[in-house]
């Protein structure tokens, strides 16, 4: 329900809403203004997904006098994931569920408008699996464009936060949520779909952006008319070599119709390079979650995508985790950048996947060039043959023992990965990536589940613990560390550097030309190391738990960095829905997390607040 604009607040908010820019292409206007490093005019930044500013007013020398400038209460008590957009006087910032979007004048400080979107909480809450979290907004064409939780696509216009038109993107009634933020590309926009863990069938969609009308759809299984493969021109990596897909892969892997309810959804995050026209995301997990009961490789859950943007016909899949055995989503981030590999420039895309391996493949023909772990606990495979393509699975941390449904102990990492969705940076600067990254390892135990629509459609137990291995050597030396911040080499798959944290790093990095890189804890501090040795420059601990990512832009020529805190999400869970009565059903209702980070609750509470960081001085 759209809320009446303030009167008061008019006058005041008139120079603001003049300034939003007049957009006429939506693809080229997006563009235009990620290339300005005042703004912050899509989720990740840019296209190519880098979460890099051009800024450097603050700097390695002078991060320390860093400053709360002024913050803004959200007026929700659960995870706010995700960041701020920033479009020339006015921030748009975003809540979990009820999805309410503020328009925040910069000048004043002041709302401009507010709208909270009708949702039925009784249907939506329910099947939103880890939290009634959402990622970001989308801006394009003079809109606002919220994914709702409740799979409803809205297009808000952005002076006045009337609603332009909405359409509905699934039906919560299957099991179907949104938590992701959408992408502005060309004149359409796209969004993708959430609900593995309730057997919903994953896809990537894209809208009109005048008008609402579906484009077109691809499904991550199915036959070729479903998943928009094209045999004899689609391809894979396979053999040593870039090989063309033959007919129906999506259906040829799955026993008999079980694909319709294979999972592969699609509730992370997209890149875009304009040159290629191609659209870059991954699909997650195949359903359920116990092996057993879906032989074969699944395909494509567990995959890297890249998509015609026009008309989403697939150029090259790849799938990193062939009948997944432990939940390794694999919806994480595309980065685009350009690599040197064994001595050649490639146009390469970079992945950090929940299963442990850094990916490096050439964008454009999907080429597999670098796998290697990113965190030396793992376990679950000795490494990924770059030959074939496919990881080499350790039989003693399948969770598929000799066909039956054993507890398997001791796999690393655990289901939330070795990072989940907080999207990593990267600075052309040092040419390294910086990770948000967990540090846990689980307990597996598969049971058999039967499918009803709109139920959970999990099957299996978990049980997570600190990895207790040093994240250098490989070593276990005992200790309790549950997170870790790591800058990592793409053209060698190597290490540079890991900060321990006491919980998992759950929100997104920002690399800056200042040669910092700012980041958020669980606990709620804001932090700031130098980019080259991560030596720890600043920290400020915000009124809750951050699992936002921490986005920085200028106004007015000063340099500001913000960030959304409220505890919650997968590793927060326990606090954000009162999960914690000290029994085992209640780790098993948060996924297996709640035991693991029990200790949270001493250090940060529920909140929703948008803070707002600055140099002293005007």
């Amino acid at each position: 329900m759209k809320k009446p604009l303030k009167s008061l607040l008019l006058a005041s908010s008139v120079a603001a809403i003049l300034a939003v820019p007049s957009i006429t292409t939506a693809n080229t206007g997006v563009e235009k203004l990620t290339k300005n490093p005042a703004n912050w005019a899509t989720a990740l930044g840019n296209y190519a997904g880098t979460r890099y500013s051009k800024l450097d007013q603050i700097n390695a020398k002078n991060v320390k006098n860093l400053q709360p400038a002024w913050s803004f209460s959200t007026g929700v008590l659960r995870g706010h994931e995700g960041g701020p957009l920033v479009i020339g006087d006015v921030i748009y910032i975003h809540t979990p569920f009820p999805n309410t979007v503020y328009a925040l004048d910069q000048e004043t400080k002041s709302v401009i408008w507010e709208y909270t979107p009708s949702m039925d909480a009784d249907v939506t809450i329910p099947v939103m699996c880890c939290d009634t979290v959402n990622r970001g907004l989308a801006y394009g064409d003079g809109k606002i464009f919220l994914q709702q939780s409740d799979t409803v696509l809205t297009a808000l216009d952005a002076k006045t936060g009337q609603r332009v038109w909405s359409v509905q993107n699934g039906d919560p009634k299957l099991g179907m949520t949104n938590t992701q933020a959408p992408l502005v590309v060309k004149d359409k926009v796209l969004t993708g779909i959430a609900g593995g863990e309730f057997g919903v069938r994953g896809f990537l969609a894209a809208y009109d952006i005048k008008t609402g009308e579906l484009a077109w759809k691809g499904y991550s299984m199915g036959p070729d008319g479903d998943t928009l493969i094209k045999p004899g021109s689609s391809t894979t990596w396979e053999d040593g070599k870039v090989t063309k897909l033959g007919k129906n892969s999506g259906t040829s892997s799955w026993e008999g119709d079980q694909w319709k309810i294979g999972g592969g959804t699609t509730w992370g995050w997209y890149s875009y390079d304009p040159k290629l026209n191609l659209v870059y995301y991954g699909s997650g997990n195949p359903s359920t979650w116990n092996p057993v009961q879906r032989p074969g490789d699944n395909k494509w859950s567990m995959s890297l995508w890249a998509r015609d943007a026009d008309t989403g016909e697939v150029k090259w899949v790849y799938q990193m985790t062939p009948h997944d055995e432990w939940d390794f989503d694999g919806i994480n981030e595309t980065v685009l950048t350009d690599q040197k590999i064994n001595g050649k420039m490639r146009q390469t895309l970079v992945h950090f996947d929940r299963n442990g391996f850094g990916y490096t493949l050439d964008r454009v023909t999907g080429e597999l060039l670098v796998a290697e772990t990113f965190d030396k606990t793992v376990n679950w495979a000795s490494h990924v043959d770059l030959k074939s393509g496919r990881p080499q699975v350790v039989s003693k941390y399948s969770t598929e023992q000799n066909g039956e449904d054993e507890n398997t102990a001791g796999v690393c990492p655990a289901a939330l990965g070795s990072k989940n969705q907080q999207p990593v940076s990267y600075s052309p600067q040092t040419k390294m990536f910086y990770i948000s990254a967990n540090h846990l390892c689980m307990d597996y135990e598969p049971f058999e589940v039967s499918y009803t629509a709109g139920q959970p459609y999990v099957g299996a137990t978990l049980t997570m613990m600190p990895a207790g291995g040093d994240v250098m050597t490989g070593k276990k030396d005992g200790s309790t560390n549950l997170g870790q911040f790591t800058a990592w080499d793409a053209t060698t798959g190597k290490i540079v550097w890991s900060n321990k944290e006491k919980f998992s790093v759950w929100s997104g990095s920002v690399a800056t030309a200042g040669g910092v890189v700012f980041y958020g804890t669980l606990e709620g501090y804001l932090k700031a190391v130098d980019a080259k040795t991560g030596k720890e420059l600043y920290k400020f601990k915000t009124p809750s738990g951050i699992i936002g990512n921490v986005n920085t832009w200028s106004y007015k020529g000063k340099q500001y960095v913000g960030v959304l805190s409220g505890i919650g999400g997968w590793a927060g869970i326990g606090i954000a829905a009162g999960l914690d009565d000290g029994t085992s059903a209640s780790d098993s209702e948060g996924l297996g997390s709640v035991v693991a980070y029990r200790a949270l609750s001493s250090f940060t509470k529920l909140g929703g607040v948008f803070t707002v960081f600055a140099l002293p001085g005007k």
